[in-house]
């Protein structure tokens, strides 16, 4: 059986602490889908077609690592390509609640899939997408925030 993992957000945009996250975890599963959720009350900078594009892009040499887009629950998309594992980056405290508390709920609804929880680089803690998103709608460049392979 193939160990598949879901890391899944909104990548609105991908950002470097994203590309870290994955890329870090890359020797721990046999496959890492990138799961762009869907969400139509967040007003998007990128489409969600867009943010696929990108992302692969990023990870164009990376064979272990597809893009996919999805509705609904994470778990109920993890069940129907059967990944066992969703994987979390942390950056903060804060952070590190908001996502026990998913990965909880998460774990009462489907007992055999696992969040695996990795901690950011200190260097890219304090890059979220929402920052960078905001600094892109006021005209600012955003290059040193998103994987090079979008510069």
């Amino acid at each position: 059986m193939s160990k598949i993992a879901v890391f899944p957000g909104s990548f609105d945009p991908i950002t470097v602490g994203h590309e870290d996250i994955i890329l870090r975890s890359i020797d721990l599963f046999d496959q890492i889908v990138v799961a762009i959720g869907t969400n139509s009350n967040k007003k998007n900078l990128y489409s969600a077609e867009e943010r696929k594009a990108q992302i692969e892009m990023v990870f164009k040499n990376q064979p272990k690592i597809i893009v996919k887009i999805y509705t609904g629950l994470t778990v109920n998309y993890c069940q129907s390509i059967n990944a066992k594992f969703i994987l979390r980056g942390i950056r903060t405290a804060m952070d590190f609640e908001y996502e026990r508390n998913i990965g909880l709920m998460n774990l009462e609804l489907a007992p055999e899939i696992e969040t695996i929880f990795l901690m950011s680089s200190p260097k890219y803690s304090a890059i979220s997408s929402s920052v960078v998103r905001e600094i892109k709608r006021h005209n600012v460049d955003i290059s040193p925030f998103i994987p090079k392979a979008l510069n």
